[in-house]
């Protein structure tokens, strides 16, 4: 499970979900689009879920092993990765189940809501960059950690570019473009 807000998806994101598929041979990895981000929600407006989620499957496309999943959107609610991760165990008894976050992420993992949960329901997987080390698990919270492309994307910098007429074809695929410019979403025009 590689949660997110996904505001917009980027090639960042299917670089980690299709580098980690690959390096520990998972089936598929989940691109699950959070509802309500609580821990962003409150600082800047975010597009509604179900534009997101339409942005994540066209985003994730044909590609092999990466699929969109509206588990949070369809709970409603705030979302909390240790709900969704209860959620998945409930439906998949014998999977092995794996949370993927970057890096930056990874050191607030206590700061979630229900950490102990998260530990015990999933396989912690931090994607890092090459280089030196990034951001790691609070202190005795075991992790995997999968070596991914480097790629300086971000969502924040996709959405100002879209506001300011700058090119974005490099950083996303031509299919989220469309879908961002056909909704008029970031203050782009149609």
């Amino acid at each position: 499970m590689l949660g997110g807000t996904f505001d917009p998806p980027h090639f960042g994101h299917l670089a980690a979900g299709l580098e980690v598929r690959h390096r520990l041979g998972l089936s598929k990895v989940l691109l699950v689009v959070a509802n309500d981000p609580w821990q962003k929600s409150g600082l800047h407006p975010v597009t509604p879920a179900h534009l997101r989620l339409e942005m994540v499957r066209a985003a994730v496309g044909d590609l092999e092993g990466l699929e969109a999943s509206a588990l949070e959107i369809d709970r409603g609610g705030e979302s909390y990765t240790a709900d969704t991760l209860r959620e998945l165990r409930g439906l998949h008894p014998e999977a092995e189940l794996l949370l993927v976050v970057g890096s930056d992420t990874a050191q607030g993992l206590d700061t979630w809501k229900r950490p102990s949960e998260l530990r015990e329901l999933a396989t912690t997987v931090v994607v890092d960059r090459p280089g030196p080390s990034g951001g790691r698990p609070p202190a005795g919270w075991p992790a995997v950690v999968v070596e991914v492309p480097a790629l300086d994307i971000s969502s924040c910098d996709i959405r100002s570019r879209f506001a300011d007429g700058r090119p974005v074809e490099a950083l996303m695929p031509a299919a989220v473009i469309e879908v961002v410019r056909s909704r008029g979403l970031y203050g782009c025009g149609r």
